[in-house]
């Protein structure tokens, strides 16, 4: 059982900057991929980005060039640094993991948080 707790999320105008960061506890069986998925209201939850164990990261088109994926493994954490923020980031973020990469950039990673809200004003 892993347990995933995000944190970093909050209010942010235009073009401002947020750092989230997700917590991996428990048997993390070691070498999980993580990734962060968003949910906004009305829509559906969709990949953010993604990062395997040794690194190789994923992203969404719309963040491509704004936000960075990374991890520091000795720490057990994921983190997500957002730049250039616009409002229609606003959303839930939530921290996923699984085994593999291509798990978890198709959202079927066993391992949930419970999310950390990002809203960015106009």
């Amino acid at each position: 059982q892993v347990q995933l707790v995000e944190s970093g999320g909050g209010l942010v105008q235009a073009g401002g900057s947020l750092r989230l960061s997700c917590s991996a506890s428990g048997s993390t069986g070691g070498r999980n991929a993580m990734g962060w998925f968003r949910q906004a209201p009305g829509k559906q939850r969709a990949l953010v980005a993604a990062i395997s164990f040794g690194g190789t990261t994923t992203y969404e088109d719309s963040v491509k060039g704004r936000f960075t994926v990374s991890r520091d493994n000795a720490k057990n954490t994921m983190y997500l640094q957002m730049n250039s923020l616009k409002p229609e980031d606003t959303a839930v973020y939530y921290c996923n993991a699984a085994a593999l990469l291509s798990t978890v950039v198709t959202g079927r990673g066993t391992f949930w948080g419970k999310g950390t809200l990002v809203t960015v004003s106009s």
